[in-house]
């Protein structure tokens, strides 16, 4: 993890999505100085199990928890596409809209999750997680690289951006594997933000997130006791 860019932009379909998936690695970043913005698809208005919350109000103290989350790891910016949570497509609105994100913070590096299902961790394979993929993957190749591609784009002063990398999360054979094991206490101060979602209820967060974090570190052939979050690298520039 020797190699971290000045710009990076994360693409995620809800918020507490990038806290579960790279909120130790986003905190490794910004420690060494690099700008990451967020960019969440949807508000999380489908999220939440209190009947007596509106959905408005459920989209308003969503994005509270992310912004706050988000500072716990050192990011200031966070991008929100207002998408309906659950029923997200990777349609070309979507293509169009994360190709405005790209070209508008210009990343060296873009984090989204993985369009492809993991059929070992099912939940982490939410419709809306592998739609998210899919579509960051079109923005970025060909959609925010080309002039062409949603002229209005230019015509509001974006212009065209070659992403050289990007680093899927919970993708199948991951290939990158960051040590976070110094940054556990801020992933889970992120993701101890997300009340409404009840991340802690049973007090075991840490525990379950250890356990995650140590079976990747010994898929990295780390020693014992080492903690790492996973990512599939792919070559786009």
């Amino acid at each position: 993890m020797e190699d971290v860019p000045e710009r990076v932009l994360v693409v995620v379909a809800h918020p507490d999505d990038v806290d579960f998936g790279a909120a130790g690695t986003v905190a490794r970043w910004t420690d060494a100085g690099a700008e990451v913005t967020y960019c969440v698809v949807t508000d999380g208005d489908a999220g939440g199990s209190d009947p007596s919350i509106s959905r408005d109000d459920m989209r308003t103290i969503r994005r509270r928890e992310q912004e706050a989350a988000a500072e716990e790891v050192g990011v200031k910016d966070v991008v929100w596409l207002g998408y309906p949570d659950g029923r997200v497509e990777a349609s070309l609105d979507l293509r169009r809209d994360i190709a405005r994100a790209i070209r508008a913070a210009r990343p060296l590096r873009l984090l989204a999750p993985s369009p492809e299902r993991l059929w070992e961790r099912i939940f982490a394979s939410h419709p809306d997680h592998l739609a998210v993929g899919e579509a960051a993957m079109c923005a970025v190749y060909p959609d925010a690289r080309n002039q062409f591609a949603f002229p209005e784009l230019l015509a509001e002063g974006l212009e065209p951006h070659t992403v050289p990398e990007v680093w899927l999360m919970v993708a199948p054979e991951p290939d990158v594997f960051v040590d976070v094991t110094e940054q556990l206490d801020r992933k889970l101060a992120a993701l101890r933000r997300h009340v409404s979602q009840s991340v802690d209820s049973d007090g075991e967060l840490e525990s379950r997130i250890r356990g995650f974090l140590a079976e990747y570190g010994r898929r990295a052939g780390w020693v014992d006791g080492r903690l790492a979050e996973a990512f599939r690298r792919v070559v786009t520039g």
